[in-house]
């Protein structure tokens, strides 16, 4: 009864627009970057009664602003006016495709008053809007860097996020499936109906509906990103059947087998330069035991491997709150590379030998952090860049795009999918401030 009376408090109080007064339950006690690296801090557990809710209303970008390019760097719109864009890939031809999505229905997912308190918290962030449930294409047509031509590619999907081409095949993950359309370059849009390629986990709980694809280098295989049906496992293990994994898929045949676990939510896919058979992917991890708990994450995947989740944390570090615990499976909690930081929401991935950015971001990881809701103070909103050396992570992350949060802390933008676009640029998409951005060196 104390725990229902707290959160019905917490409805009156968002209800009242006081929101920062439950935020202040909680402070991080580390600054941001102990969280990042080869070999993170990690503080005991601070679980409370009621979660850290920090949410930066979302509020889009005012006319004539734009995010901070890192010096020798610009930015640009290279197409504005979309409709939640997510995630973004570059056609073999330069034509550039965009998934506009946002989550399906769920409506087993977090009910009652927690559901309901969430729900309000996702909508003040920007995750409130229905799916447009489309793929547009984009297409410059002049080479000048801005998209002038649109059209839609695809529609009538279901929550799509994931796009891979192979040969004459490009395969889209919806949020319950892959599915597979012919394709002919320089088309501007697929009228065929396609093919469902495999059924992926779905169903009306779906707690992380984005799933992502990649292809392997020879095009025998499709890895699809499926994220966990809850937190840390409140849902009971029968729910998270097939979830917290990432798949290896034959593109011949949909037959599927689990490529790596234990991964709460692997958003993010990329290949390591130099290295084709080496899968990266960013992590998502768990809310609720503190503001500096637990950081995300860019690891590269073994096969086979087990990462942990739910019963431990960044190896094994016990999550006390699964029950009954599985020493034997947290023994083989495998730790990841490389820290991205608590909360930052480290959603889109791509890691390449050669950007077609000036130095320091030639070669390495570009990472979309969409932003904390759930730690004060905020953390990501931001796109970062790691290098590489040899494969592997190489120093500390620089910034690339920043100020997507504005001086009152309410988000004009918030970064996701990231992508070189092979023509000397970064393409980034922001799902609140509807808007492609282009990246480039400065002129």
């Amino acid at each position: 009864m104390k725990k229902l009376i707290s959160v019905l408090v917490v409805v009156v109080v968002l209800g009242g627009g006081a929101l920062a007064l439950f935020a202040c339950t909680e402070n991080a006690t580390l600054p941001l970057a102990a969280s990042i690296g080869p070999r993170p801090e990690l503080p005991p557990p601070d679980p409370r009664l009621l979660p850290t809710v920090n949410v930066a209303t979302a509020i889009g970008w005012p006319a004539d602003t734009r995010p901070t390019a890192a010096p020798g760097l610009a930015v640009v719109a290279f197409a504005s006016g979309l409709d939640h864009p997510r995630n973004i890939y570059v056609l073999p031809n330069g034509d550039v495709l965009v998934a506009e999505t946002n989550s399906p229905p769920k409506p087993d997912d977090s009910p009652g008053i927690k559901g309901f308190f969430m729900r309000r918290i996702m909508g003040l962030a920007g995750a409130g809007v229905p799916s447009a449930n489309r793929i547009t294409l984009l297409r410059d047509t002049n080479g000048d860097g801005v998209a002038e031509s649109r059209s839609v590619f695809l529609s009538g999907l279901n929550s799509p996020y994931g796009m891979a081409l192979i040969g004459d095949r490009l395969f889209v993950a919806d949020t319950d499936a892959i599915r597979s359309f012919p394709y002919q370059a320089g088309q501007t849009q697929i009228t065929d109906p396609g093919t469902r390629l495999t059924e992926l986990p779905g169903g009306t709980i779906n707690h992380h509906w984005t799933k992502n694809l990649v292809a392997s280098a020879d095009g025998r295989f499709l890895y699809a990103s499926i994220g966990s049906n809850s937190n840390a496992g409140e849902n009971g293990l029968p729910a998270e059947e097939g979830r917290a994994q990432i798949w290896q898929v034959d593109a011949r045949t949909g037959q599927h087998r689990t490529f790596a676990s234990g991964l709460r939510n692997p958003n993010g896919l990329s290949w390591a330069p130099g290295q084709p058979d080496v899968l990266w992917t960013a992590v998502n991890e768990r809310d609720e035991i503190g503001s500096d708990l637990v950081p995300d994450y860019m690891t590269s995947v073994r096969d086979g491997a087990f990462y942990g989740w739910p019963f431990s944390y960044y190896g094994q570090h016990v999550d006390v709150r699964v029950q009954p615990p599985q020493p034997e499976m947290v023994a083989r909690a495998v730790v990841p590379d490389y820290a991205l930081g608590a909360h930052t929401a480290s959603l889109g991935l791509a890691i390449t030998a050669n950007s077609g950015l000036p130095a320091p971001f030639t070669a390495g990881a570009f990472v979309g952090q969409h932003g904390s809701w759930n730690r004060r103070p905020p953390s990501g909103y931001r796109v970062i860049f790691v290098p590489f050396a040899d494969g592997h992570p190489n120093g500390q992350p620089t910034d690339v795009l920043t100020d997507f949060l504005d001086a009152d802390g309410r988000a004009r933008g918030r970064p996701v999918g990231v992508a070189p676009d092979g023509r000397g640029g970064l393409l980034v998409a922001d799902d609140v401030g509807n808007i492609i951005w282009r990246v480039t060196a400065a002129r």
